[in-house]
């Protein structure tokens, strides 16, 4: 579906066109703006950009829209973001049904896959600019003719003079009221349309009666209030509370932007091979599994496959956080979404459209988008009363003032509804938390629950899995102990020219801990051949050694202590061991552990440079556990425990009053990540242990454990501070407004200042320093 389709939404008095949205309701174009829930059979999640939303009242309004609609089962609107989310059934509603009722209800709405890909957000961004460069322009102008008046003593501006000068500045103001306001008075008009009242009401009113005022003094200053024109305060405030949208708006862009980045990464146009052997360019929709494309360098691959011919770097940062570029040659994986920088590749397409990894990492980006943390939900709640409480302050302070000086009143009424805006105390919490969600994005951590950089804050425990998450595939090298007289180099030389003939994954770290893929290797006495090999599967190998030039051999034997004859008592230990005896009998042992991942030790030391408590969880032998834990710097290592058990574990810490975060990324992983306060599923995790876990960390990098939880402290920080500088400009504010203390030139100063403080604070979340 082209984004043209759907570029243009009819507004509240325009007919519905019914036509045109019944495109929607074809199965076929369901998947440009949602997917099925895997969970849910038969149900359907989808994705809608609403147009016309202007606070956070409205995300609620659009909420109870949506809901009662039929086939909806349950809608999440994010004010920041102007996103729904909705969960619904095809078979008792469709799509052409919820614009319907957006357009009754005086807003518009969009496929989000189209207006994430194409020009109505860009035009959105565009008009916000020019209707304020148009209240600056005329803001200037306009101060430039009430200079005069704060400046000239009395008699020194003659009357004929002050009238020209005030109907030049009602000329200039003109254009603010009719276009710059006009979001405002609209969102006004469609709030008490419906008998609601949204942010904007208060201050559309506030604009109305500081024009109506000044244009009545204007045109006959014989009237009550014919003293004071307010045209200076008006474009001032216009101008101020633009900018403080126009802010907004660049910051949700730009924390939505990691979002967008993910979704137009993917190519238009791909060359296939076809079937005279040739290369053409192909729309992206029209790949299938089994198609050979070619990359050049530069190009973006278009999903998941293998490359058949060609070496090249491949880049997959904005996917897995792995910033370095990573090589790719024949038989190895690309993945959609990440850019072949240096070579031509021939790539094998296995996964396409919504069954490559990318679209998985779209789908919880886009999940995450929508949500509210509690702090926000509260803030939207107390918004819709708080206006309310405005507009009755605002109406009692004109009603207190009116007696003594109506032009006053009018003055003090005005400062009231204007320096009361919440908007402030709406942004607080969604401005911060999408700003760490875009910073966590580009660090190749998803997050799929916006209310865990609430309780991430929070998090004084971290439980690590073993398997997969601490440890790499394969066995590496623990211990070796050796007969007197023989030296563990020497013994590890001659066990590993046995082992380079075994295919036993013992057998192969004892080789790759010797440092030696092929080739003969020394024995106790020097350089040695081996000869006369016979393996036993299930027991070990032996063979015959043949040293230096005297032409003497020896016998050996690599395998179980049974294999070997019997080892020394001491010899034996618990856990995976390997053997090997000569003619004379026990020779060494070497005990092998799983492989350490290589960035688990400073993963767990940057978790601990937080205060953070770090505790291993496994279902294997303590013993292998402790060893584990000791080798990654945790000291606190349980071994032993089942799923029930590390259930068990958590519940019992959360008793205790302790806020835990679980890492892990295996299917017994699932339940233990669920009832987790904060949980981390890592790398290629089973599908149903990503759908229990709080973030997805796709590239596995153990470091992203201790980025996420620092930022989430970061959040929680920031949010305090805009909740806080919310309720002391508010406490602050308000009564001078009332008291008549605050010009309303001042109070608009004052609401926009507050806005963009919250706003601007929010932004420092964007960067993660490290």
């Amino acid at each position: 579906m082209s984004s043209a389709t759907f570029a243009s939404v009819p507004g509240p008095g325009d007919a519905a066109p019914p036509a045109r949205w019944s495109t929607l309701d074809e199965p076929a174009e369901w998947e440009s703006f949602g997917r099925p829930l895997a969970t849910q059979p038969g149900r359907w999640e989808s994705y809608l950009a609403i147009q016309g939303m202007y606070c956070a009242a409205c995300a609620l309004t659009v909420e109870a829209l949506l809901q009662q609609l039929p086939g909806v089962h349950s809608v999440q609107v994010n004010g920041a973001s102007a996103v729904a989310r909705l969960t619904w059934s095809p078979a008792q509603g469709l799509p052409s049904a919820w614009l319907a009722a957006l357009q009754r209800a005086g807003y518009g709405g969009l496929p989000a896959g189209d207006v994430l890909a194409a020009a109505p957000r860009e035009q959105a961004g565009r008009l916000m600019l020019w209707r304020w460069l148009v209240a600056g322009f005329c803001m200037m102008q306009v101060m430039m003719y009430a200079f005069p008046a704060y400046t000239a003593g009395a008699g020194d501006i003659s009357a004929e003079a002050q009238s020209l000068l005030r109907w030049a500045s009602w000329v200039l103001t003109l254009p603010v009221v009719l276009f710059s306001c006009q979001p405002f008075f609209a969102a006004a008009l469609r709030d008490l349309s419906h008998r609601r009242i949204g942010m904007d009401v208060p201050v559309a009113l506030g604009i109305a009666i500081a024009f109506g005022a000044s244009t009545a003094a204007t045109f006959d200053q014989a009237s009550l209030w014919g003293a004071e024109v307010w045209y200076d305060s008006l474009t001032m405030f216009v101008f101020f509370l633009l900018s403080g949208r126009l802010l907004e708006q660049r910051l949700r862009d730009r924390t939505a932007g990691s979002l967008q980045a993910l979704m137009r990464r993917l190519p238009e146009r791909v060359e296939r091979q076809g079937a005279d052997g040739g290369f053409e360019p192909v729309a992206l929709q029209r790949l299938a599994a089994g198609d050979l494309i070619r990359l050049l360098p530069g190009e973006m691959v278009p999903a998941d496959g293998l490359v058949e011919a060609g070496e090249s770097q491949v880049d997959e940062a904005l996917l897995t956080g792995e910033s370095t570029p990573l090589p790719r040659g024949m038989g190895s994986a690309v993945i959609a979404g990440s850019a072949n920088l240096t070579g031509v590749l021939l790539v094998r397409l296995q996964r396409v459209g919504p069954h490559t990894r990318y679209a998985g990492i779209v789908a919880l980006m886009q999940q995450a988008s929508v949500q509210k943390p509690r702090l926000a939900q509260l803030a939207d709640r107390i918004a819709s009363p708080f206006t309310g409480l405005v507009l009755l302050a605002s109406a009692a302070a004109a009603w207190w003032w009116w007696p003594s000086d109506p032009a006053h009143a009018i003055s003090v009424a005005v400062a009231v509804l204007i320096v009361t805006c919440p908007c402030a105390l709406s942004l607080a919490t969604p401005a911060a938390t999408l700003a760490s969600a875009g910073a966590l994005a580009r660090r190749g951590i998803l997050v799929r629950r916006l209310e865990a950089l609430e309780t991430g804050a929070e998090v004084d425990t971290v439980l690590f899995d073993k398997t997969g998450t601490l440890t790499a595939h394969g066995m590496a090298l623990a211990t070796t102990r050796t007969r007197q007289g023989v030296s563990a180099a020497q013994a590890l030389a001659v066990a590993a020219a046995l082992a380079q003939y075994s295919l036993h994954p013992l057998s192969r770290a004892l080789v790759q801990a010797a440092g030696m893929e092929s080739g003969p290797a020394t024995n106790i006495s020097g350089a040695a051949t081996v000869t006369d090999l016979a393996e036993e599967p299930g027991r070990g190998i032996q063979g015959r050694l043949l040293a230096g030039s005297d032409g003497q051999t020896q016998v050996l034997r690599l395998g179980s202590a049974e294999f070997c004859g019997g080892v020394p008592q001491n010899a034996e230990v618990e856990g995976a061991q390997v053997h090997l005896a000569d003619g004379q009998g026990w020779l060494a042992s070497f005990s092998l552990d799983e492989t350490l991942r290589p960035d688990a030790r400073p993963a767990v030391g940057a978790l601990d440079a937080l205060g953070l408590r770090v505790c291993l969880l496994s279902g294997d032998r303590s013993a292998a556990v402790t060893r584990l834990g000791w080798r990654a710097g945790i000291g606190n290592a349980l071994g032993q425990r089942t799923p029930e058990g590390k259930l068990a574990h958590i519940r019992q810490l959360q008793e205790l009053g302790h806020r835990v975060a679980m890492v892990g990324d295996g299917m017994n992983d699932a339940p233990v990540l669920a009832r987790a306060d904060v949980s981390v599923a890592m790398g290629q995790a089973v599908p149903l242990a990503q759908a229990q876990a709080d973030f997805v960390v796709p590239g596995g990098q153990l470091a992203a454990v201790a980025t996420l939880l620092a930022q989430a402290r970061r959040t929680r920080t920031v949010v305090r501070q805009n909740l806080l500088w919310a309720a002391v400009y508010n406490g602050v504010c308000v009564p001078l407004a009332v008291l008549g203390l605050m010009p309303p030139w001042l109070a608009g100063l004052g609401m926009a200042a507050s806005s963009l403080l919250v706003v601007l604070n929010s932004a420092r979340l964007a960067r993660i320093t490290d």
